[in-house]
């Protein structure tokens, strides 16, 4: 395992989509966890692989729930609802935050890192994560949904 280079934005891997994993291999296992150590490592909550230059559909997400850590090959939504609105950030555009409309509830189907098809139901903020992770596979970054971006401060944390 090993932490990775986060890629920041403008880098154009950010915007463009990722492609499906045929087969979830040793090297699939591997970068996966990769990631989950890079995304602990920057204190992250959620990485999707473009995010560490690599247009493959995978991402890895640890809320800090009952959950834990979530690791997804070929992640999709499959249904939504609710509505919630807050603060988004995104270790790959530091020193940003945004406030970003989303779903409430995601169910999201993929497969794990063994390669069984898994489906997770999340609400608040492992909904969030789900949509915005997802996003990225798709060359979408929340400063491209969001109604208002601002500097992020420590100060301003939670008051935005």
């Amino acid at each position: 395992m090993a932490i990775r280079i986060i890629v920041k934005e403008p880098d154009e891997v950010l915007h463009k989509t990722a492609k499906e994993v045929k087969e979830v291999t040793p090297n699939v296992k591997k970068l996966l966890n990769d990631m989950a150590d890079t995304m602990y490592d920057a204190e992250g909550v959620g990485l999707a692989a473009p995010q560490v230059g690599i247009l493959k559909r995978l991402i890895v997400v640890d809320v800090g729930d009952e959950h834990g850590l979530i690791k997804m090959v070929n992640p999709e939504i499959v249904a939504k609802d609710g509505e919630q609105f807050g603060p988004e950030g995104c270790l790959s555009i530091p020193g940003l935050n945004g406030d970003v409309r989303r779903a409430e509830q995601v169910t999201v189907k993929g497969l794990d890192e063994n390669g069984k098809e898994v489906t997770i139901t999340g609400t608040g903020l492992l909904a969030r994560c789900f949509q915005h992770e997802i996003d990225h596979l798709d060359g979408v970054l929340f400063t491209d949904i969001a109604e208002r971006v601002y500097e992020y401060t420590p100060e301003r944390a939670g008051k935005e």
